[in-house]
């Protein structure tokens, strides 16, 4: 597997590890146009909200533990 084949799936797995949404399926060749930069970009944003949804939750949860 070359390397932008794997950031593809990188990215296609990132996608795939939200809750309570469908499993996401990405046509290769619909990046493929894409630089290595580019989807390495594409990874780090989704990292990048992935942390702050975790950082979100962990507010509210230590919200939600003041009240109780």
């Amino acid at each position: 597997m070359s390397r932008k084949e794997q950031l593809i799936t990188d990215i296609q797995n990132l996608l795939n590890t939200y809750e309570d949404i469908h499993k996401t399926s990405i046509n290769p060749s619909l990046l493929e146009f894409m630089d290595e930069n580019t989807l390495i970009s594409i990874i780090d944003s989704l990292l990048t909200q992935k942390e702050n949804d975790k950082e979100s939750d962990l507010e509210w949860l230590e919200k939600f533990k003041k009240y109780r």
